[in-house]
């Protein structure tokens, strides 16, 4: 066989295994999607359960692969919403250690995605001693995040959120608003309108912060002004 031959057919075996995992993962991702946003709470643990064992399937398909890890993850992660508090505990624990995996293995998978779902378990989880919640390493995920992906739509709503969660609310408008200029990703489109509908929500929620707050600091100094 000439060399030139070997080179050719090794590219085209990469490049089906690269469209192969491709597919895969937004038919997970799309699934993911749907469980999220369109079915019933009651239905949801079944539905993630049967899910999570096609990400677990796709890992074993292409092991030393981030994505599949990543999708692991995010399934695990969102399925201990439904779960009681100590197996939700061993979940996220489990799901964490799926994306640090992931981003060893390559720190931009899935653009920067497997930085933003770790950042929001880091702000959102309980910290130690129950869970491992850090509100620094949260912090560090995002603009990890931000540097790979800079107008990604997950990427700035859940930055933006973590400001807000810490009364940051000028700092968190402007992260809303350019997630809600970000233009869609066509094979993720349906979620990405969801996330979007979340968007507007907080963004409103932040001006609504911004007046109460201007209220609620006229009302201290009339307060103050009243009792001299």
């Amino acid at each position: 066989m000439k060399k030139t031959t070997f080179v050719a057919l090794l590219l085209l075996s990469i490049q089906c295994f690269a469209e192969e995992l491709t597919l895969s993962a937004q038919a997970i991702e799309s699934e993911w999607a749907s469980i999220y946003y369109k079915t019933p709470k009651n239905k949801q643990e079944t539905a993630y359960d049967a899910l999570l064992i096609k990400a677990e399937r796709l890992a074993d398909q292409f092991p030393n692969t981030a994505e599949p890890l990543f999708w692991q993850a995010l399934v695990i992660a969102t399925h201990a919403e439904l779960q009681d508090g100590f197996t939700a505990l061993k979940a996220i624990h489990k799901s964490r250690d799926l994306l640090l995996q992931a981003i060893k293995i390559n720190p931009q998978t899935v653009n920067g995605s497997a930085y933003v779902t770790l950042g929001t378990l880091y702000y959102m989880v309980p910290s130690w001693p129950i869970a491992f919640g850090d509100a620094e390493k949260a912090e560090k995920m995002f603009q990890a995040a931000l540097k790979i992906n800079p107008n990604g739509i997950d990427a700035n709503y859940f930055y933006g959120d973590f400001l807000l969660a810490n009364n940051k609310a000028k700092e968190a408008q402007s992260y809303f608003e350019k997630a809600l200029s970000a233009p869609s990703r066509k094979e993720q489109s349906f979620a990405d309108s969801k996330l979007k509908d979340e968007v507007k929500l907080a963004l409103a929620n932040t001006k609504n912060r911004k007046i109460n707050g201007v209220k609620n600091t006229f009302l201290s100094l009339f307060n103050s002004a009243s009792l001299r």
